[in-house]
Formats: C-alpha cells, structure tokens, sequence
C-alpha cells in the first residue's frame, strides 16, 4: 500500500467517523459555545472570538461563489464595506434600528452584486479576478472621496451597539456574543440548505465543468448571478456586524488585505466545505493575536501558507476531493467499503 492510499483511506475513516457522530459533534461544540461567555469571560478574549465568528460569516459568503462555482473574487472586501457603511450610516444618522440598516445594506450589495456578476458571464479565471480587484478599489475610493455620504478618510466614528426591546447588545453583558453566534448558526445552516438543494447542485456542476452543465440544460448564466448575489448579501450582513464589534470604520478598514485573508481562510480551510470556514478563520484570525511579533509579516506569512497548502494539500485542511456527486445509500456505502479494503 503505497502513501497516498494510506492517506486517503485513512482520511475517508475519519471522515466517515465524523459524518456518523456528526449530530453528536455538533450538539457538544454548541454547548460548549453557549457556556463559553461563563467560563472565559474576559472582554479580549471574546471580542477575538466573535471576530473570528463575523469572519467565518465572510467566508462563508465567499465560498458561495468560489469554493462551490468556482469564481475568485479578489474584491470581496467590496461587499464587506458596502454593509458595514451602509448599516452605519442609516444608524448613525438617521437613527435605524441595526438590523433594519443590515438589511438595507444587504440589498444595496445585493443589487451591485448582479451588477458585478454580468462580467463573470463572459469571462472566467484571471480576468474575472483582475475585474473584482478593481470593484473593490473603486468602493474603497469611493468611500474615501464621497466625503458627503461617508465622512471621507474621517470615517464614521461611535457607532451604536445593537438593541432588542431596549436591551444593548455588547461584549460585557455577552449580547453581542451570542447574537454572533446565532448569526453563524443561521448562515451556515442557509449555506449548508443551498448546497443540498438544486441551486446548490447547479453551482457545483458549473465549477466542474460549464459546458457540461450546459449540455445537462443547467442556466449557467442565471446561477453564476445567484452566486454572486447571495455572496455579496452575506458578505454585507458579515460588514455591518463588524461594524458594530468595532465602532469605527474608515475606507482603510475594507482594503485589499480583507479580501486576501477571506480568501486565504477559504483557501486554508477548505474550498467547496462548510466545515473549513471555521478552521481557516481560527487559524488565521487567532494566529495573529497570539504572535504580534509576527504583525509585520503576517501577509508574508499567509502566501507562505497558501503556497505550501497548494503544493501539498490544494484541497484545504478539511476539503476532500469528491469522487461521487450524490450521498450513497448505506448498502452502497458497505460494498464501496468493502471493494476499497480489498484494493488497499
């Protein structure tokens, strides 16, 4: 049995491990994160934890439409600013409730999101990413020079923590932890919905191959909007809850570095998984709070990690290469099993 099966097999029984206890799993880790504000209750610690939460959103946001169609954007960071200016503006000066404001960026970024989408229509690969850079350029300048809307380089100072029923909702009394919380479950839980669903099945197909999916009578056009549509509206809600973590933001909070580190989490936890995001944004959210000796070359170190990943595991820490499109039944399973023992 050479190394690469060893590997593999001992991967897909990990992976079968997970996918029986996964229920099991899953209730354990959100009982450990409701209990976590009681047990680790210094503001630092979870001020860390629920950034990590609101970059897990983005990424989540970002795998949409890279991991599972297959388009890189390199200017997410874009839709981050769009909610996250959006949100604080209508709070801020016109007294908007926070969630109401969020959904107003949502569909702001939304709409500009279909825009941005009609050029993925007609080009791919490296041209779509050099038209996304340039969409996130364009909203950081914007920002920057439409000073009458956005205060400029000033940026938007004191903005309000959100409130249910008159109760605010910040780091000490653990509001604003628990409503990231609740913000992760919900978007995964979308995320997890679309994939499994026929929309979600299009976009696979179309990252495999477009022009089968084509001769399968999939609408390529029509799903690559939807991707682009649905990443930047969960992308915006990710901008308007890091907003309000914060309470400042300026056109140099949304630059080119946010983009590269959404897709860096992506790339690290793993394309094309849910699961990935949240290791990814762990690793690389909490990495440089615990090295600040390292800030200056953080980046350097992020394409250090992304250029080994590429190299060694172009999958991610949690992806895994699909060989089969659909669930098996459990029969199937057992045979499949049982040819796989024989061949190894």
């Amino acid at each position: 049995m050479n190394k690469d099966a060893k590997e593999g097999n001992l991967m897909y029984k990990f992976q079968k491990i997970t996918y029986t206890y996964r229920i099991y799993l899953l209730l354990i880790t959100l009982i450990l994160f409701v209990i976590l504000p009681f047990v680790f209750s210094n503001q630092y610690f979870l001020t860390i934890i629920i950034k990590i939460g609101v970059y897990v959103c983005l990424a989540m946001g970002l795998n949409i439409l890279t991991g599972y169609t297959g388009l890189v954007s390199l200017g997410h960071a874009g839709f981050v600013a769009i909610g996250a200016y959006a949100s604080s503006i209508l709070v801020v000066r016109h007294g908007f409730n926070f969630f109401a404001a969020s959904l107003v960026g949502m569909i702001v970024a939304g709409v500009i999101g279909m825009i941005l989408g009609l050029p993925s229509l007609r080009v791919s690969g490296t041209y779509l990413s050099i038209i996304t850079l340039g969409f996130g350029e364009i909203i950081k300048m914007t920002a920057m020079n439409f000073t009458a809307l956005t205060n400029g380089t000033l940026g938007i100072k004191n903005i309000p923590k959100p409130g249910i029923f008159g109760f605010t909702l910040n780091v000490t009394n653990y509001g604003l932890y628990y409503m990231m919380l609740i913000t992760v479950i919900l978007i995964s839980l979308f995320c997890y919905l679309l994939v499994k669903s026929k929309t979600g099945r299009a976009l696979q197909a179309i990252k495999t191959d477009e022009l089968a999916a084509t001769m399968m009578g999939i609408n390529i056009n029509y799903y690559k909007i939807i991707a682009f549509v649905v990443s930047a509206m969960i992308c915006a809600f990710g901008g308007s809850l890091y907003s309000v973590l914060i309470g400042y933001i300026d056109p140099n909070t949304f630059n080119f570095d946010v983009s590269t580190l959404i897709l860096s989490i992506v790339i690290l936890g793993g394309m094309g998984t849910l699961r990935g995001m949240f290791v990814g944004a762990i690793i690389l959210i909490a990495f440089p709070e615990v090295s600040r000796f390292l800030m200056e070359y953080r980046f350097v170190l992020y394409g250090i990690i992304l250029v080994l990943m590429m190299r060694f595991r172009p999958q991610g820490i949690l992806g895994y290469k699909s060989v089969l499109p659909y669930a098996l039944s459990k029969s199937v399973k057992e045979r499949v099993d049982k040819l796989e023992g024989n061949v190894l």
